[in-house]
């Protein structure tokens, strides 16, 4: 009886133990990486319609870079070229095709976003004012962590952030209308050699500038 408690405790010791490994992975990553270039592959999928025999998806790619406080910089290439950018007080997004852009106060845009994750916390701490954060079973060789919005008014559901190795592999990302999209990072260039001034972002000429 004895060894049989023995080996259960072990085992729960083990699981308790493999259920802190994405949040420590988290925490590392926002300790020791302060800037970082990749590229990525998005797949978005929405909710299966009765109309629909499978659900829909659209794949788009490109690159991504960041510099903590708050600057990052998704550059999509295909299908459709599209830039989005936040400076630390400004989330530019340009549309190619429309040539429009259009601003935002990042402040306002940001507190409960994926890409707050990744380039505005400083650490778990920080994170956790915006987000409920829990480690998940590691899956598919990746180890994960939950974070849910404590903002329950926005669109955001949940964001799952999968990491590998200890480095930044995936963002499963839900929202409140049932559409997922999950990006999928290969190529890190961990402390890439970034500066504020690679995030400024200049209207082309000619493009017309939104401010909602």
């Amino acid at each position: 009886m004895i060894k049989q408690l023995l080996t259960a405790g072990a085992l729960l010791l083990s699981a308790f133990a493999a259920q802190a490994e994405g949040l420590q992975d988290l925490e590392k990553f926002l300790r020791d990486v302060d800037a970082g270039k990749a590229s990525f592959t998005q797949v978005v999928t929405s909710p299966k319609r009765a109309s629909d025999t499978v659900a829909r998806s659209k794949t788009s790619s490109g690159t991504f870079e960041f510099l903590r406080p708050n600057r990052f910089r998704f550059v999509y290439a295909k299908p459709f070229e599209q830039t989005i950018v936040a400076d630390g007080q400004t989330l530019w997004l340009y549309d190619v095709d429309l040539n429009q852009v259009t601003s935002r106060s990042q402040k306002d845009a940001l507190g409960s976003t994926p890409a707050a994750l990744i380039a505005a916390g400083a650490d778990l701490k920080g994170l956790s004012d915006a987000f409920e954060l829990k480690s998940a079973p590691a899956k598919e060789g990746l180890e994960w962590v939950e974070a849910r919005p404590k903002d329950r008014d926005g669109q955001l559901q949940m964001v799952r952030v999968g990491f590998r190795q200890g480095q930044l592999s995936v963002l499963d990302i839900e929202d409140s209308l049932g559409q997922r999209s999950v990006l999928t990072f290969n190529g890190w260039q961990a402390n890439a050699a970034l500066k504020a001034s690679d995030f400024k972002f200049q209207p082309p000429p000619g493009a017309a500038v939104i401010r909602p």
